[in-house]
């Protein structure tokens, strides 16, 4: 497994970052994998060199935090590891239990590290932007929690260039830890980020670990018929369906076909040789689904092949002016 420097940090992270959005119970979502298969999926992702693992206090409504970090604890050391969780989305009905204020910042994190069981976490992102709460407030909690050592870096998800652009000059100009990631939806079938985003990210170091690099699954070829995902998800709609899709989930076959590899790792590769990415996030519920990511980092695709992939592609809207309030569709 390869390792690169996330962002102009000195944290180093595996080429593929572990997503465990869909590791957590099946309680919450019919799609997502139950503690003994995430952990056979999280043990083989330490065996091939992943150190990087993502979750969220709203994944799996915190099991997904228990049971990954249970997980960690029991399969790998606290210094081998990098370990992100994020803050903003709902954890209960009432308006303080979610969004970006001083009081649910510091009330996440601490109910995150529990069920991690961790004393910090290597990254401690924002879900999404929160409209209702300054940036500046959000910003200076940040830093007091990373000051009180909870957290080593901070990052973002689901940001608009302007978003990322003002929270970078106000954490310049405060002294404020900056946003050292950027978590946002990018795959073959959305390329929107690269009107704006992609350039900022290279422009100020800024390392690029987005989410959903198979689209919710479409981009497992041709004959794909829709994943348990996909049709339990309602925002998907929303996300997919323009009628540039067959053609490049045509190339994609048609390559994966040519190399005699599949057609999910064909959409990593290309992904991971796009310039300014840092480490996608994966989100396998099953071990041979993560065998066949971890393969994807030794295919090399050629100029001609690259292209092919990116000439059926029309450019989408900004996915996040949807909904303002969900800030994201993850």
């Amino acid at each position: 497994m390869e390792y690169v420097n996330l962002c102009n940090s000195g944290l180093k992270v595996s080429r593929l970052a572990l997503g465990c959005m869909a590791l957590g119970t099946t309680d919450w979502r019919p799609w997502v994998a139950d503690e003994p298969e995430s952990r056979a999926v999280i043990k083989t992702a330490l065996e091939a060199g992943i150190n990087y693992f993502d979750t969220a206090n709203q994944y799996s409504q915190g099991v997904s935090e228990e049971v990954t970090g249970r997980t960690l604890r029991d399969m790998a050391k606290r210094d081998e590891i990098v370990v992100s969780t994020k803050v903003a989305l709902p954890q209960g009905d009432m308006p303080t239990q979610q969004g970006l204020s001083r009081k649910h910042i510091f009330e996440a994190i601490d109910a995150s590290l529990g069920r991690l069981g961790m004393d910090y976490v290597d990254l401690f992102v924002v879900h999404r932007w929160d409209y209702e709460t300054p940036i500046e407030e959000t910003l200076e909690a940040l830093h007091d929690v990373r000051k009180a050592g909870k957290t080593r870096y901070v990052g973002c998800s689901n940001y608009y260039a302007r978003q990322l652009t003002r929270a970078l000059y106000l954490a310049d100009a405060h002294g404020w830890p900056r946003f050292v990631t950027v978590q946002n939806h990018f795959n073959l079938l959305d390329r929107s980020d690269e009107m704006e985003m992609l350039p900022l990210y290279l422009e100020e170091g800024i390392g690029y670990t987005p989410w959903s690099p198979l689209a919710r699954g479409k981009l497992a070829g041709a004959d794909y018929q829709g994943s348990d995902r996909e049709k339990g998800d309602g925002n998907a709609a929303s996300i997919y369906g323009s009628s540039d899709e067959a053609a490049i989930v045509t190339e994609v076959s048609k390559i994966a076909e040519e190399r005699g590899v599949k057609a999910v790792q064909i959409a990593t590769a290309w992904l991971l040789q796009v310039q300014g990415m840092t480490a996608p996030h994966i989100g396998p519920t099953e071990v041979a689904q993560l065998k066949d990511l971890i393969d994807a980092t030794e295919i090399t695709l050629r100029d001609e092949e690259i292209a092919r992939l990116e000439t059926p592609y029309d450019l989408k809207p900004i996915m996040y002016a949807i909904n303002r309030t969900s800030g994201g569709m993850r």
